[in-house]
């Protein structure tokens, strides 16, 4: 069987608002999958029963079921991805350059680990459900700035994408610029910009298209 033609399953959240999910989701689809997408109460505690935590060793999603084999973290479902069908057979999800991949592995554990307060005050419920929250703290004034300063550094070379050609990493650096330009937090023109542009993608839409019932 070509795993091409396979049919993953990816598991997340039950209201599409992870940020991981839509991750490996877009990872999926630029692979050139269609992933048949499982939902999981996670309000329901459904990622601690028993049959969920036999398939996922963290507990947590999203996790991908492909070919018999099931991997959790988006980061690692990403990875695994783009070593199972590498370029130049299949588009790359990371730089082919060796330092700029590690350049954008280390932006995405980055995103993933810090920037806490931003993360907190400004969740994907805003991104997702349009939702309206208070006024940032000044730790999570503080966040963004670092946030800002970061971007403004990997993108000082004008280019539409970090790294010259669209990467995964330019989805999750784009959700965490959202978080605080869809809410109409002060954004950098620039970054707000770059966000609204790989938030036009086709993958990223398609996750912005699935229903949400809240």
């Amino acid at each position: 069987m070509t795993l091409l033609n396979a049919a993953p399953v990816l598991d997340v959240d039950a209201l599409y608002l992870s940020p991981y999910a839509l991750s490996a989701y877009v990872a999926l689809i630029e692979k050139g999958f269609e992933p048949v997408l499982r939902p999981v109460d996670l309000a329901a505690g459904e990622h601690h029963e028993a049959d969920f935590a036999r398939r996922s060793l963290t507990r947590r999603v999203p996790l991908l079921t492909l070919d018999g084999f099931m991997l959790s973290e988006s980061s690692a479902i990403a990875e695994y991805l783009d070593e199972l069908l590498p370029a130049p057979g299949h588009p790359p999800l990371y730089p082919l350059d060796l330092r700029e991949r590690a350049r954008a592995r280390q932006l995405q554990a980055w995103l993933r680990s810090d920037l806490m307060p931003l993360r907190a005050e400004r969740s994907t419920e805003v991104v997702f459900l349009a939702r309206h929250l208070g006024a940032l703290t000044q730790a999570a004034d503080d966040a963004a700035d670092r946030l800002f300063e970061a971007a403004d550094a990997l993108l000082a070379h004008g280019s539409e994408h970090l790294f010259g050609e669209w990467c995964i990493a330019d989805t999750d650096l784009a959700l965490m610029i959202n978080r605080l330009a869809i809410h109409g937090d002060p954004v950098p023109d620039s970054l707000k910009r770059y966000a609204a542009r790989q938030w036009q993608r086709p993958s990223v839409q398609r996750w912005l298209s699935l229903k949400r019932d809240v």
